[in-house]
Parts: C-alpha cells; structure tokens; sequence
C-alpha cells in the first residue's frame, strides 16, 4: 500500500475531489473513482463522494494498493524529434496520434513511441504518463515536451503552473473575425447541455484567456496566430467557436467540416489546429528555449486552396 496526503491550496477550492486527485497523483479519473468507491481516499479523514467540491486547507489521504503494474509497451514508431537532451525531449507531434494510452487507445500513442527509443522517462506522471507536463488534442499537430528525468517534470510542470510557458498555435477558422487581433477571456468548464464537450456556457467554468491575431484572410476563412494564456481543455476551439469562428474541420465544436465557393468545396478531414512554437526555460541550465515546428502538409494545402479562392 502506498499513502500520500495532498493540502489543498486557495485556487484548487471547489474543484471536484476526483479530478484534484488525478490530476495531481498522475492516476487516471476512472481510477481514482474505484478508489473512492473502496473506500481509499478521505478528505479530513472522513470518506467523500467522488463529486464533493474541495476546500481551502483539506487534507486528502489517497491510498493506492499494491496492485500489478501495468506498464506502457515500446513501440517503434518514427518520431520527429525538434529538441532532445537528458532532460527533456520536444516532438513535433502528428495529427492522429494521442498522447498516452487510454481505454479507446491502447497502443500507437506518443508514450509508447517515446518508451522505446529512451527505455524510460520521468518517474513521476503514473504507469501509463510517465513525464507528461501538458498535453495537445489528437487531432490537433504540434510541439509537445515531455520530461524524461524528474529534474525536467519538476521545472517544467511549475514553469506551466506559473504560465509561463508560452504556447502559440496556428489555426484556420471559419469565416473572418471582425478584429484583427484581440482576447477572449471567457471561463470554460463542462457544457450545461452536453457534459461530453467543453464551453462557456457552464455553471463551474476555470478562467481562460486566449489571444489572437489575424495573419491572413481569406474568402470565407481566416489563419490566426494564437496564443494561450491558460490551458483548459479543448480552450482554443471553444473560444472560437464560441464567437462564431470555429476552428475548420472541428467535428465537435462549430462542425464546419468544408467551405464552397461556386462549384468548388475545400474539404477539412481534421481540425486546422497546429501548436507551431514552445518558449520556455530548460531545466538544467535556465536558457530561455524557443523552439518551432513547421505547418504540416495538410494545413498548407488548405491554406493554398483557401487562397485560389476569389
């Protein structure tokens, strides 16, 4: 058995027991449930739903049992690899690929990747996300940097705690924004009509800040720079969607999947969503890192299409 007790700090309050809990053991939510089930966490040493809205200064005690490990299985599949030390590794992540396994995803993933050609990453993040500081959507590309010593997830999960990760994405939206450049900061939190997907229309929302600015338009779309402040869940395309933008080709927020003009329909088989730079400092050493990853091929074909259009 294994114990390990968790202060809960003023801006974690009125978060739910089994997401705090997840998110900082690093166990999955599903997991941490059947733990609370079994009677194997308890706030202030009294036993709580799953659901109970956590307080400034609870003492939550989480006790795993010894159970088999289940371990990620290398893989080998080819990885592009933008910057890579003892510390850290950045990948310019592709469309299609998630992060880590999970019930629907068993294999393929960028961890699995990552195991076989380091043998092993941070110690810290649990069996199946070891070294995961932050994450991207499957189908959104991009740089991701997981940590594959502890000195890395240590510095690297405080620097993204601080905000002071700078994260910037490119993304094609429908339609042309009125602003060349601006900020939507709406709260964004489980949608009140569908707890499956994100919005700003929810009844417990965490602040979320993006920035924008318009780098060319189009006929019916528009390339934006954009840049993060927060991280939530899905916040790009929510935010967007949100103000009657949606990123093209998001099948679940906005579902503008293609765009005609006179005969001619430009298809979108994914969200037009790629996280093209990472500014942060490395872990060892202080040096402000500023890495980038080129628009993939997919992108620069809509973008060319997009601009034959008149």
């Amino acid at each position: 058995m294994q114990k390990t007790v968790y202060t809960v700090k003023l801006d974690n309050k009125a978060e739910r027991l089994d997401t705090f809990v997840s998110s900082n053991s690093g166990l999955s939510r599903s997991y941490v449930q059947r733990l609370i089930k079994e009677g194997l966490i308890f706030v202030n040493a009294l036993p709580e739903k799953a659901n109970y809205k956590i307080r400034h200064n609870d003492l939550i005690e989480v006790t795993v049992p010894d159970e088999p490990q289940v371990t990620l299985v290398p893989e080998d599949i080819p990885l592009d690899i933008i910057w890579e030390d003892r510390h850290i590794a950045v990948i310019n992540k592709p469309h299609g690929m998630v992060i880590y396994p999970s019930a629907g995803h068993k294999s393929g993933t960028l961890l699995n990747a990552l195991i076989s050609k380091y043998g092993k990453l941070s110690t810290i993040g649990g069996p199946l996300r070891p070294g995961v500081v932050h994450r991207i959507d499957k189908d959104t590309s991009g740089l991701i940097v997981v940590a594959r010593d502890d000195t890395g997830y240590l510095s690297l999960s405080k620097q993204f705690k601080e905000r002071e990760v700078q994260k910037i994405y490119l993304a094609l939206l429908y339609g042309n924004p009125k602003k060349d450049s601006g900020e939507i900061n709406s709260a964004i939190g489980f949608s009140i009509s569908d707890r499956k997907k994100m919005s700003v229309k929810t009844k417990r929302g965490k602040e979320a800040i993006t920035l924008f600015e318009i780098v060319k338009r189009f006929k019916s779309a528009a390339l934006a720079k954009v840049r993060i402040i927060t991280g939530r869940t899905h916040q790009i395309r929510v935010h967007f969607a949100a103000s009657g933008h949606p990123v093209l080709g998001d099948k679940t927020y906005g579902r503008k999947t293609a765009v005609k003009y006179g005969q001619k329909t430009i298809h979108f088989n994914r969200q037009m969503l790629h996280a093209c730079s990472l500014k942060f400092r490395h872990p060892a050493d202080n040096r402000l890192l500023e890495l980038t990853a080129p628009l993939p091929e997919d992108m620069e074909k809509a973008i060319k299409e997009l601009s034959e259009c008149k």
